[in-house]
């Protein structure tokens, strides 16, 4: 069984459209736009008829930034990091994918997201061989590593109004169109030629 974290933002909800995984694993560990970025995913897999499971576990005590509506520490690479972020989230997806059967769980991980290190594609290397190690044996793969958001969203071919669910927003359920988040959101939609209103 293939599985897919979905966050409900634009890239995990291309490669939804394009890749149809068995069942997506939404995490709201305690991020502010949890909600919106849920609801997103729900949508999403309603519309491809995938079976969508949300793991909830309350971190928001140890996030920094944007996401957790805090100044960011001193060694974070860009406004909206959190440590450990993509780690923290895979574990948690982990524990739901060895419950499910899933043999393999997708990440929207880009080429653009090397900012921070749990971006990377040696990253996804190196913990999906660490999470391959521990039972269940799941593999992580990042199918659009080596692409930006604007040549997933064309290689996805998925349609602009199932993209328009998608919730970018880094500070909360409603999008600010400020945050780095919103801006990428709104910057792909303008490189596709589609107007984003």
């Amino acid at each position: 069984m293939i599985g897919l974290l979905l966050s409900g933002g634009m890239d995990s909800t291309a490669i939804a459209w394009w890749k149809r995984p068995d069942v997506a694993i939404s995490v709201d560990y305690g991020q502010r736009p949890a909600a919106a970025e849920i609801e997103a995913a729900r949508a999403v897999c309603a519309a491809l008829g995938i079976r969508h499971e949300v793991v909830r576990a309350d971190c928001s005590s140890l996030g920094s930034g944007d996401l957790a509506g805090r100044a960011p520490l001193q060694v974070a690479p860009v406004p909206e990091w959190w440590p450990f972020r993509n780690q923290l989230i895979l574990t948690l997806a982990g524990i739901a994918a060895v419950r499910l059967g899933v043999a393999q769980l997708m990440i929207g991980a880009l080429a653009t997201d090397g900012a921070h290190a749990d971006g990377r594609a040696e990253f996804i290397e190196a913990v999906s061989r660490l999470m391959a190690l521990q039972e269940g044996g799941i593999e992580v793969v990042a199918p659009a590593i080596r692409m930006t958001a604007t040549e997933l969203v064309g290689a996805s071919g998925i349609p602009r109004e199932v993209l328009a669910w998608a919730h970018s927003c880094h500070v909360g359920n409603l999008a600010c169109g400020q945050c780095r988040g919103c801006v990428k959101h709104y910057q792909t939609w303008k490189a596709l030629g589609w107007d984003p209103h």
